[in-house]
């Protein structure tokens, strides 16, 4: 099979959902002037280990938020946010918190998330996710198409869940294993992992 984007798959579902998988998933916390939001991003992934920088992308907007969403919006109006990796233990807070609440509404009270404060940024993070990564904005960039957009930042400080520090590595298999997005309805944990040796 071959398409062309543009010309339509003809399939039931589109694809392109599921061919990048699994993709991890950044569980986003951010903090504007309307208070704090809380949403799982699986457009998102590491780009560089020095200094460590990461990017996630947000697609579609609310109808609320003209042009983008809560996440991007405060990451524009304040320069910082916060990426929470989750664990398989959060499957249902990470989907709870992909709800469109109206703008100002926080998802941590809302989904009765545990919230408590980030050390370098003015902005919260989940308390008991495997790792969290505080950060500094350095680009939010607009992407073709509607709505699309690319935010990269620069990480200020990260947590490591003590039980997720296992023989001097992190491992987020204490919380179940790494939880990924498949595409569709579809999630992945990743709990099984070998090693091979690179030339």
């Amino acid at each position: 099979m071959f398409y062309r984007p543009e010309a339509g798959h003809g399939l039931p579902h589109n694809p392109w959902n599921a061919l990048i998988a699994p993709r991890p998933i950044g569980w986003i916390s951010t903090r504007g002037a309307d208070g704090d939001n809380l949403a799982p991003y699986s457009f998102f992934n590491a780009v560089a280990y020095q200094p460590p920088q990461l990017m996630f992308a947000s697609t579609s907007a609310k109808g609320d938020r003209p042009g983008t969403k809560d996440s991007v919006a405060h990451i524009v109006e304040t320069g910082v946010f916060c990426v929470n990796i989750a664990g398989f233990d959060h499957r249902a807070a990470v989907v709870a918190s992909s709800a469109a609440l109206p703008a100002g509404t926080s998802e941590f009270d809302a989904c009765a998330i545990r919230a408590i404060p980030c050390e370098t940024i003015d902005c919260l993070r989940v308390a008991d996710a495997p790792a969290s990564i505080e950060c500094r904005a350095t680009q939010v960039l607009p992407l073709a198409g509607v709505a699309n957009w690319l935010v990269i930042g620069v990480a200020t400080g990260i947590h490591l869940r003590e039980d997720c520090v296992v023989d001097g590595r992190f491992d987020a298999r204490a919380a179940g294993g790494w939880l990924a997005r498949a595409g569709y309805k579809d999630y992945a944990v990743i709990t099984d992992m070998f090693e091979m040796e690179r030339p």
